[in-house]
């Protein structure tokens, strides 16, 4: 069969930048890499009407940002079995997390006692609740820990277990049952992928071991996410969006996601980056 070209897409203004810092390019080769599971220079050169020099610059920058995965001629989406780096987690959408942290921050009053597990989003929330009082936090990440040791008459305890050396997060047999010592007002958790059956998704299988023990022991669990991990896949099933009771996330969640959180009578909490 004689081949059909591609279609020619609009070049974006590399001002008009989105999630991430990607700009509507990049994050449309993205959505290519994840519909197709491998583009080449050659096409997306034709596809955008652009250089091979442009391709391999915004190809570069995924590849540096831990989304794609460079191969001759082109490039891959970042395998499901592992997640990007944690320095390049912590700087991704860093003014998304800390609105998100700002958020989840103003639904937890002075006095509460509280898990916070792993991720750069429950960092962003240890870091905007430094202006509470009297918390009574657990945690397996020793960064949180050291982060809220500044709070005012705080009581931070940290679970013992492995070091996992990437991120200082602290996971193992002996890490869930520190944590099933405790039943506190407020579970805080990330997150690496949500399905859109609304399966929650992580890499680690000792992490979503925690994390479900986190769950099973909070009266009231918040999950606190950017909008990117809609749909974005990982190996490990943790449970379902119906064991939360309110989801923070910097933007509205795509349908059929708001319905089935709406079903699940999961509350949506949206933060706006920049305000506050």
């Amino acid at each position: 069969m004689p081949q059909v070209p591609s279609p020619i897409l609009p070049t974006p203004d590399p001002a008009e930048t989105g999630p991430a810092g990607l700009n509507p390019r990049q994050s449309a080769i993205v959505e290519r890499a994840r519909a197709e599971g491998f583009v080449a220079v050659e096409a997306l050169t034709a596809a955008f009407d652009v250089t091979p020099q442009t391709i391999r610059r915004d190809i570069k920058l995924l590849c540096d940002l831990g989304i794609l995965r460079r191969y001759y001629g082109g490039a891959s989406l970042v395998t499901n079995t592992h997640n990007m780096e944690y320095e390049t987690r912590r700087n991704l959408m860093a003014a998304e997390k800390a609105a998100i942290g700002r958020l989840v921050a103003e639904h937890i009053p002075d006095g509460a006692s509280l898990f916070l597990n792993v991720g750069t989003t429950t960092e962003a929330v240890a870091r905007a609740l430094l202006g509470h009082r009297g918390l009574k936090v657990i945690t397996n990440n020793i960064n949180l820990a050291i982060l809220l040791s500044q709070g005012q008459d705080f009581e931070v305890s940290i679970a013992g277990g492995r070091i996992r050396p990437d991120d200082l997060a602290v996971v193992g047999e002996a890490t869930v049952d520190f944590i099933n010592n405790f039943r506190v007002d407020f579970g805080i958790i990330g997150i690496s992928g949500i399905d859109f059956d609304g399966t929650l998704l992580d890499f680690d299988f000792r992490e979503v071991k925690v994390a479900q023990t986190i769950i099973a022991n909070a009266r009231t669990v918040f999950l606190a996410t950017d909008h990117s991990k809609f749909g974005r896949r990982a190996m490990v099933k943790l449970g379902h969006v119906s064991m939360l009771d309110a989801v923070f996330v910097d933007h509205a969640p795509p349908q059929p996601m708001a319905d089935l959180l709406e079903r699940e009578q999961v509350s949506v909490h949206v933060a706006f980056p920049g305000r506050g």
